[in-house]
């Protein structure tokens, strides 16, 4: 049986209809009352509204202003408004979202170089679990000098870096506008620090104002490849012989969507974009989730030595989020193998969010931060080869108590992508991916792009760079040590869920050098994951094929031990 149909007749289906539709009425109405009146401005809106009524009664596409067919506009107005709202009046002044707004605050009063200082005590919680805090010391003292550099390069390279240890994070041209592209490196130069170009290449703005430049290669070589999209050694060079690129980055994988690859939308490619990454226009940008160049852990051993031969000697490492533990230590197994390691590496935590990405991958997709540079930390230690390699990290870094903790946990420097688009003057509106970014550091509209003016906003760049470096050396002397890379983790306390406090080197578990080695480092699990890693693959070796290999080591200990 079919349904019947409400009569139109039914005193019912006329209660339930006519309010539904009693704005569209009453413009109906006020035409010929308005045009009677001569109201001209009453009967253009009336006109115009009633005409929008009678077009989304017949639309099909949302059933709401079928039923609502004027009225229904205001649901629409209020969810485009909401963030904003929420932002400014609703969310709590430590609600982080994914930034809260204190920590908003600190970038945009260290970046106008405005005192930063509070009063009337700390608005934390000091007995919540898992806040955090610095052990000071009886001997704290004054640190005069607060740039702090780490010294970028082993015995394979040939011209070292010293970076600072507060630096830009990736941020590619395209995804940024020329003008905050500009701005960056800019301030960059003025303060003295390192500008990652992110994935999308070098562009003219990245090179006007002279600031060193950290290059990154992603999957798709944009700046070196050629019309296939794969890598081009010709083009590298000229790019990598550049004086203002100082290191080169492998980007393997991106804390905003781990082992997804990347996307720019057609509607912010410019033809300056299309030129810096040697692409078409008119069509979606997309990076690949892997690199066509290697497909071992081996191969990318061997790719991180040409990358260090073609550019003459530069420092080169590689960027990833941490995602299945045995892929990292077969990279780790590989490099021991090969005798040849990379300069640095850099971690970037789950909790990054420059690149657009599904919610999906944004929230579920990859290891966080502190997570990830504890068990790289443990690895390389357990590996006995930390001291070959310089690790950098990024991920929701904004203040010097965030660098102190992360150097404290085992980090030689951090990075920030985020805290700097604060500082040129990201509201955090999360438009990023619309073009439409409000102040116009996300987009490629020139008319939003005037928004910025580049000597300014470098100066807060340089300032945010600068005063933030003065505060971690606060922290530093405060502990009685003289450079941030003497921070341990027993510098830290952090309280425990059951109300009592440890220090984070019993908080977290850290394994002996070269305890991996042995395979007794103390916990089982890398015990087990490092016997897993291969190095010939980065899928993870089964127990069959480790019995093999134990049984070919055991063959090749005797024939030694026979000769």
């Amino acid at each position: 049986m079919t349904p019947s149909k409400p009569s139109q007749d039914s005193a019912n289906y006329l209660f339930l209809v006519l309010p539904r539709f009693a704005l569209l009425w009453v413009c109906i109405l006020l035409i010929p009352i308005s045009f009677f009146f001569k109201i001209w401005w009453l009967l253009f809106i009336t006109v115009c509204l009633t005409c929008l009524g009678i077009y989304n009664i017949n639309q099909k596409r949302h059933a709401i202003l079928r039923n609502y067919p004027i009225s229904g506009h205001i649901r629409f107005l209020f969810e485009n408004f909401r963030p904003e709202v929420r932002q400014y009046f609703i969310e709590g002044d430590r609600e982080e979202v994914p930034f809260s707004r204190l920590q908003r605050s600190i970038v945009y009063q260290r970046a106008k170089d405005v005192d930063s200082t509070t009063a009337f005590g700390s608005l934390n919680d000091l007995s919540k679990p898992g806040t955090d805090w610095f052990l000071h010391s009886g001997r704290s003292h004054k640190i005069s000098d607060h740039n702090f550099r780490v010294r970028i390069g082993n015995e394979r390279c040939s011209q070292p870096y010293d970076l600072s240890v507060f630096n830009i994070s990736a941020m590619s041209f395209g995804a940024l506008s020329a003008a905050a592209i500009e701005s960056l490196n800019k301030g960059a130069k003025q303060g003295g620090f390192a500008h990652d170009t992110g994935e999308g290449g070098i562009s003219p703005y990245h090179q006007k104002h002279g600031g060193d430049l950290i290059w990154q290669l992603g999957t798709a070589y944009f700046g070196c490849r050629d019309e296939q999209g794969k890598f081009n050694p010709e083009t590298f060079v000229q790019r990598a012989s550049l004086p203002q690129v100082k290191m080169i980055e492998i980007k393997l994988s991106q804390g905003a969507k781990p082992g997804k690859g990347g996307v720019l939308p057609a509607s912010k490619i410019t033809e300056e974009i299309a030129a810096t990454r040697d692409i078409p226009m008119g069509i979606d940008c997309i990076s690949p989730p892997t690199h066509p160049e290697f497909s071992t852990p081996r191969e990318l051993v061997h790719f991180w030595q040409r990358l260090r031969e073609l550019s003459g000697g530069k420092p080169v490492g590689f960027k990833l989020c941490i995602g299945m533990p045995w892929e990292f230590m077969a990279i780790v197994k590989a490099m021991i193998e090969e005798d040849n390691y990379p300069d640095f590496i850099v971690i970037d935590g789950a909790e990054g969010g420059t690149g657009a990405a599904p919610v999906e991958f944004m929230d579920s997709v990859g290891m966080p931060l502190v997570d990830a540079l504890i068990f790289v930390q443990n690895t390389l230690v357990g590996a006995g080869i930390r001291d070959k390699i310089k690790v950098g990290v990024s991920g929701k870094v904004i203040s010097g108590f965030d660098i102190a903790k992360l150097m404290g946990l085992g980090a030689d420097w951090c990075n920030s992508a985020r805290g700097f688009m604060f500082a040129v003057g990201c509201i955090q509106s999360r438009s990023c991916h619309t073009n439409k970014c409000p102040t116009g550091v996300a987009t490629q509209d020139p008319a939003r792009q005037k928004a910025l003016d580049v000597p300014d906003k470098s100066r807060r760049v340089a300032n945010f760079h600068q005063n933030t470096l003065k505060a971690l050396a606060e922290i530093v002397g405060c502990a009685g040590l003289n450079h941030p890379n003497e921070l341990m983790p027993h510098h830290i306390v952090r309280r425990q869920p059951d109300g009592w406090i440890k220090l984070l080197s019993e908080h977290y578990q850290f394994i002996d050098s070269g305890s991996l080695l042995t395979g007794n480092c103390g916990r089982r699990v890398l015990d087990d994951m490092w016997k897993l890693a291969d190095p010939n693959s980065f899928q993870a070796m089964t127990i069959a094929d480790e019995i093999v290999d134990a049984q070919n080591e055991r063959t090749r200990a005797h024939q030694e031990h026979c000769t």
